[in-house]
């Protein structure tokens, strides 16, 4: 008799050509049957017949690239004696949960149609995607993933799209009930205006705008998931231009280029760089600049590494391709301190004054999605921000959820996150919450996946500091909801966000180390050694506390922290070169040194030592994007040796690279002594924390877990005592991980 199963797909199985290729196998194969899309996100599939069996094992075995399957349960059935297998319309009513695809990169077959191979529909054509690439969740409303529940539904189907879509013979794996289904006939059009509303007429939009960036025009340029401004990358007056513009004075730049060849002239490419620039996710990747490399050094000033990404849509790549360089700045389309626009009224009203022209298309933008970025620390690729490509797929966690949780992350660079049963759905990159718009995309995101995702009566979860915005978000869905709240501690936070990136379930060390977060004392905290037992954790040592001279103002002018570390470590008032660096010079330094002496805020930060060396060596006395101190001071490093030092805690360290300082030592041994000491200082902490509670694994979280000469001394000191350090792979360790750990916290909570 024959055979029957009944089978539930769960991971990344809507978008993504999955129910085609279904129904080309099974056609393959002779069984009969039938596939729909559920309301979760997750496939039924129901095959009877003699091939039943290695249909079964197939399915597991063959899948398109963009298909990730998470979870196949098989069950078998009763035979119904069907006698064809069909696609069947989506079902609201769902059995499980499954992921929402994230965007991806256009694939090579489409690539190749672009330039040539698609004929009269697609040569050309700047929305071309088929099963396995393009825009995913940026362009999706609601569950399950079909055309109508998409920005695609404003595009009804020509006659062939119709026929590609209805017939596999015609549509094949690639385009088969493909749902982003479309061409030149029936897509989204292309239109250029100039930046204050009036339409450009006449020629091809994108060759125009190529024009006028390669004339020295600054041009918006609308993406998968929000605007980038465009310009020429190799001329300094432009450049410079785009910065006042912007209010971006230091603030790096990232550049897209055409292709490997493109961004090899510009950086140093090795393997897993490659890897990731052409990779389906195609982030932002920070690597080595070249010496002869023809982008301006206003680009990113001060700093040995370039952003680098090639296109990841066929409108990207057609821009590029006739630019006279084949390579740009594309940067977020937006004014200081808010997030990118995401459609044309926002462009005309908020960058008015900031570009010159705009290329617009009229696909809607449903999410907005930023470009995700990456870097290597210590040869480990390491996410700074998680968005495009990786958001918004699921981290599944050791243990489960006893409810569903909402996560609200932190104020900084931070994204928020929805927990239901075993697993961690993270939202993409946010942004900075002292921005209301961000605030507000916060409380959109975080309703809709807990609405996608079922998250009924959850538990809600916010950082431990009371002026958050996103503990005061927090708190108005917990009065809104009537639900309960509970408080993480910020390093905490840290902690397990890593121990639920990496799979750990089990007592650890941890080593947090970032610029501040509000400590169950009251003070900064930000240089800790915890030792993690789930909900619990001890504080098994810090940096050494110092003066705060002004609180928040301290961290935006670093000569504050470096006069406080002068006056901890050698009881010296600060030279006049400190003055210098302070906007109230003298006489605002003189107010921090009385401040120093009577102090009010004391901090244990990594990011506050980091940022009074970057001061005192003269490499940054301000601070104009987050983090800018520590991230110049880690490039002065470069081509560094480590210095004879024998301090036992930050205060002595700072002491002996003054020492070394006034000896005449040079600038990148003294940046990296102080950067490497540091690392050796939490590394011999974190040996001793974990000698002491019998723990065997070192987990590194928090924003300057990313720097590599600190990440190297931590690891040179776990060397002596037979222990290694762990890196997050799939959330940042920054603040834009913390909801995975507030997550991860809510899961032990009976």
């Amino acid at each position: 008799m024959p055979r029957a199963y009944r089978i539930y797909v769960v991971g990344i199985v809507q978008g993504v050509g999955f129910r085609p290729f279904v129904k080309l196998l099974a056609d393959r194969l002779g069984v009969k049957g039938y596939v729909r899309n559920l309301g979760g996100g997750e496939v039924e599939i129901y095959v009877e017949g003699d091939g039943a069996g290695a249909f079964v094992e197939a399915l597991k075995r063959e899948r398109p690239r963009a298909v990730e399957l998470d979870e196949v349960l098989v069950e078998e059935a009763e035979p119904l004696g069907l006698k064809d297998f069909v696609i069947l319309k989506s079902e609201a009513s769902r059995r499980s949960l499954s992921m929402i695809p994230p965007d991806l990169a256009i694939c090579d077959e489409c690539l190749r149609e672009v330039l040539g191979a698609g004929g009269v529909r697609r040569s050309g054509y700047a929305f071309n995607s088929c099963s396995f690439c393009g825009p995913r969740f940026a362009v999706m409303r609601r569950l399950p993933y079909d055309r109508e529940n998409t920005s695609w539904a404003a595009f009804p189907l020509c006659e062939d799209c119709r026929r590609e879509f209805g017939e596999p013979a015609v549509g094949g794996i690639r385009r088969y009930f493909y749902q982003g289904i479309s061409c030149k006939r029936d897509g989204p059009t292309l239109k250029l205006y100039r930046s204050t509303g009036e339409a450009v007429d006449g020629g091809d939009p994108i060759v125009e705008a190529a024009r006028l960036i390669d004339e020295g025009k600054i041009v918006a340029v609308k993406g998968v998931g929000g605007y980038h401004i465009m310009a020429l990358a190799s001329d300094d007056s432009v450049v410079a231009e785009l910065r006042r513009r912007k209010r971006r004075p230091q603030q790096p730049f990232a550049v897209m280029a055409l292709d490997l060849d493109a961004a090899r002239r510009l950086v140093y490419v090795d393997k897993a760089a490659e890897e990731l620039l052409t990779s389906p996710q195609r982030p932002i990747v920070l690597l080595p600049k070249r010496p002869d490399s023809p982008a301006s050094p206003l680009v990113s000033p001060g700093l040995d590494m370039e952003g680098v990404f090639l296109p990841y849509t066929a409108l990207q790549y057609m821009l590029l391709s006739n630019l006279r360089d084949k390579f740009a700045i594309a940067t977020s389309g937006n004014v200081h301190g808010e997030p990118m626009c995401t459609d044309l009224a926002c462009v005309f009203e908020r960058l008015r004054e900031v570009v010159d022209y705009v290329l617009e298309h009229t696909l809607e933008i449903a999410h907005r999605v930023d470009d995700s970025v990456v870097r290597f620390t210590d040869g480990e690729a390491v996410l700074l921000r998680r968005s495009r490509g990786y958001a918004p797929k699921w981290i599944k966690l050791r243990r489960r959820l006893p409810r569903p949780a909402v996560a609200f992350g932190g104020d900084l660079q931070t994204a928020g996150g929805v927990g239901v049963e075993d697993k961690a759905i993270l939202t993409q990159y946010i942004g900075d919450l002292d921005s209301f718009t961000a605030y507000q995309d916060l409380d959109r995101e975080l309703r809709w996946f807990s609405s996608v995702y079922e998250a009924r009566e959850p538990l809600l979860v916010c950082d431990l500091n009371p002026a958050y915005n996103s503990s005061r978000l927090c708190l108005e869905w917990a009065e809104e909801l009537g639900a309960e709240a509970v408080r993480v501690q910020h390093h905490h936070a840290h902690a397990l966000a890593v121990a639920a990136d990496l799979g750990v379930d089990e007592p650890f060390v941890a080593i947090s180390i970032d610029g501040v977060g509000y400590g169950e004392d009251g003070n900064a905290w930000g240089g800790e050694v915890l030792f993690v037992d789930g909900a619990k954790y001890v504080r098994a040592a810090h940096l050494k506390y110092v003066p705060m001279p002004g609180g928040d103002l301290a961290a935006a002018r670093p000569a504050r922290m470096a006069a406080a570390y002068l006056w901890e470590c050698c009881r010296e008032e600060p030279p006049e070169e400190l003055a210098r660096g302070l906007p109230g010079g003298r006489r605002e330094l003189e107010l921090v040194l009385r401040e120093v002496i009577s102090p009010r805020i004391f901090t244990s930060s990594a990011g506050r030592f980091l940022d009074a060396v970057s001061s005192l060596l003269g490499i940054a006395h301000q601070r104009t994007y987050e983090g800018e101190p520590a991230i110049k001071l880690e490039a002065a490093a470069g081509g560094g040796r480590a210095l004879s030092i024998n301090a036992e805690n930050q205060v002595e360290l700072f002491a002996e690279i003054v020492d070394h300082m006034r000896r005449g030592a040079r600038t990148a041994d003294l940046a990296y002594t102080a950067q490497y000491g540091l690392g050796t200082l939490l590394g011999r902490w974190a040996c001793e924390a974990a000698q002491a509670h019998g723990a065997r694994q070192i987990l590194l979280g928090g924003g300057a877990a990313v720097n590599t000469y600190i990440v190297r001394g931590i690891r040179s000191a776990l060397a002596e005592c037979g222990l290694g350090a762990l890196l997050p792979r799939r959330a940042p360790p920054g603040d834009g991980g913390l909801a995975l750990g507030q997550i991860y916290y809510a899961t032990y909570l009976a």
